[in-house]
């Protein structure tokens, strides 16, 4: 358990490093379902090896060590009382974050029931009269299905072309469910710290995800270069508080060059051995559970 525990929390710094590489290497489709996948058991095991850690204070539980010392035996301890402490501590500090990140996705939640709830249509598309320029994908639930939100603004300001690309970028968000890939990043990064730059990773990739997309559904990737940087250009424009996150916080430049470059290659067997990187701190965890078992089911046997 001295080494294994850790493994968990080692992988999660070094996907901090490589996943960014991943993104410039493999297709965005590939790319997001391979990091998220990854991210969230990452998060998973590294959360439950804290668990671990903090677990081996049971050694020093009052009638263990009563017991210890009315039989003279001594106990091990699995690893120093400080770092069991510290890990009890980052797992309340995980769940608090955790908590925040729940709230704030149950307040958008709210939100945006209530845009849908006033803005009642057949249609895929809710145009809102608005002078701030915006687009967004607004997520099915299990009673109503997804919906593409734009204001009026954001349309003025598009010429035909670049309007299906909007709408097409929108689109993918939607048939792919990206949201629920957001949501995953989001929460695994507020359990493990190490994970945050993974979580904007995530949402690039998301945004390439549905860029792709919408140049492969007829608009083309100069067509859809142009439509990006328009978009961007006018949500930069809007009053700060109103600036889209994905056309003005992420590297517009970058997806503006990667339309203009040939696409990347979906190398399938780099997914896959991002995928299998997630099988190591799960075997680590796992190894590291039955060590733990095994100390505590002999200071209970004392």
């Amino acid at each position: 358990m001295k080494v294994d525990v850790y493994v968990p929390l080692v992988l999660a710094a070094l996907l901090m490093v490589a996943g960014p590489a991943v993104s410039r290497l493999l297709a965005p489709a590939y790319a997001a379902r391979a990091l998220v996948i990854t991210v969230g058991v990452t998060a998973a095991t590294s959360t439950w090896a804290l668990l671990l850690l903090g677990g081996t204070l049971l050694d020093d539980a009052p009638p263990v060590v009563a017991e210890a010392q009315e039989r003279r035996v001594h106990i091990p301890d699995p690893v120093p009382a400080v770092i069991a402490v510290l890990a009890l501590a980052a797992i309340a500090v995980g769940a608090w974050r955790v908590a925040g990140v729940v709230r704030k996705h149950r307040a958008t939640g709210r939100m945006l029931r209530r845009l849908r709830a006033g803005h009642a249509t057949d249609g895929e598309l809710i145009v809102v009269a608005s002078t701030v320029p915006q687009a967004f994908a607004l997520p099915g639930t299990a009673g109503a299905p997804g919906r593409i939100v734009v204001t009026s603004a954001m349309l003025a300001g598009l010429d035909a072309t670049e309007r299906r690309v909007l709408l097409a970028h929108e689109r993918a968000h939607l048939r792919y469910r990206h949201a629920r890939f957001q949501v995953v990043a989001d929460l695994a990064a507020a359990v493990n710290p190490l994970l945050v730059p993974l979580r904007e990773t995530v949402a690039f990739l998301l945004e390439r995800w549905a860029d792709e997309a919408a140049a492969a559904e007829g608009a083309g990737r100069a067509s859809t270069a142009r439509a990006v940087a328009r978009a961007a250009l006018l949500a930069h424009r809007a009053p700060a508080p109103y600036r889209s996150f994905h056309l003005s916080q992420l590297a517009i430049t970058q997806r503006i060059a990667a339309l203009q470059a040939e696409p990347l290659p979906q190398a399938r067997l780099l997914a896959v051995a991002v995928l299998a990187s997630a099988l190591l701190p799960a075997i680590g965890a796992a190894d590291a559970t039955t060590d733990f078992v095994h100390s505590l089911g002999r200071a209970l046997m004392l």
